[in-house]
């Protein structure tokens, strides 16, 4: 058996930054379990499948699809960065005819569309609500130490809590936490959090000018110790930064060793735009 694979490198015009997901063009249905065993063999955040919704559609003329995504672990219900691969892929290597394309997703449907030089996914946005500390006080100390904490939210939807570091502080202290993710899993009791944020505001002056915020993820839970560039967690950082600085235009930054940047516009209709560059890295066919 012989299937299309390609890699693609999300949130990035350049190759081996930003976010990388593998992309697989299924042309009929796959066993069940080969989606988890192939994501494994890929061993990236996340492995994407695109699979036909009716027998006579075609990569290349039609608009919609279905859309799975697995990480080396387990299947997900929602992956910013490997739905922009998917669309890269089709836009760039099948050359679909389409300007916006459908995704038919465990998260309802998910639109792709070209934007110039960038892929804009339409996605759904996620609110926070205050989180009270001593719940979640031994994984905070588990990720930041003694660092000051200036807001704690928790996603519901989405099972992410979001940490606020002070304002005090420059992204290149982000940048530089040392973060033992592994560590989550056996101080994390309360069996809500399956995603943590960290997150500050940006900085107006100085060299990074320009970024309305930075962040870092960790997801261990799903077997993704740190993720480079995460579309799923700017669904919930769009929320809680358009509230904090009153912006519904936003750039951000996430500044893990790889970094990615994200175009964000928070739409009318409670959802958010979020738009990315990419660059296509391998191009294959997985054969078993």
């Amino acid at each position: 058996m012989q299937i299309p694979i390609f890699t693609v490198d999300a949130f990035t015009n350049r190759p081996f930054s930003g976010n990388p997901a593998a992309v697989c063009l299924l042309e009929n249905d796959l066993d069940e379990d080969l989606h988890q065993s192939i994501a494994t063999e890929m061993n990236l955040s996340e492995t994407a499948f695109i699979r036909k919704l009716h027998p006579g559609d075609d990569f290349t003329k039609s608009s919609c699809f279905g859309l799975r995504w697995f990480t080396p672990a387990n299947e997900v219900p929602l992956c910013g960065h490997a739905t922009l691969a998917a669309a890269a892929v089709l836009f760039h290597i099948q050359k679909n005819t389409n300007s916006v394309l459908t995704f038919v997703t465990l998260s309802g449907e998910l639109k792709a569309r070209r934007a110039e030089d960038h892929i804009v996914l339409d996605l759904p946005l996620y609110l926070t609500y205050p989180q009270v500390l001593q719940e979640v006080e031994e994984l905070i100390k588990a990720a930041v130490g003694d660092m000051i904490v200036q807001d704690l939210r928790y996603s519901p939807d989405t099972k992410k809590l979001l940490v606020r570091l002070s304002d005090d502080y420059e992204r290149s202290v982000l940048e530089e936490l040392q973060v033992s993710a592994q560590r989550f899993l056996s101080v994390e009791k309360t069996g809500k959090v399956k995603g943590l944020i960290l997150t500050l505001k940006g900085n107006s002056s100085g060299k990074h000018k320009g970024h309305d915020f930075y962040s870092r993820y960790f997801a261990p839970w799903y077997g993704v110790l740190e993720d480079p560039v995460t579309g799923s967690a700017h669904a919930v950082l769009s929320s809680y930064w358009s509230e904090q600085l009153g912006k519904k235009e936003m750039l951000a930054f996430q500044c893990s060793r790889r970094g990615g940047e994200l175009k964000i516009s928070l739409r009318n209709d409670g959802r958010v735009d979020i738009a990315g560059q990419i660059a296509i890295v391998l191009k294959g066919n997985l054969t078993f």
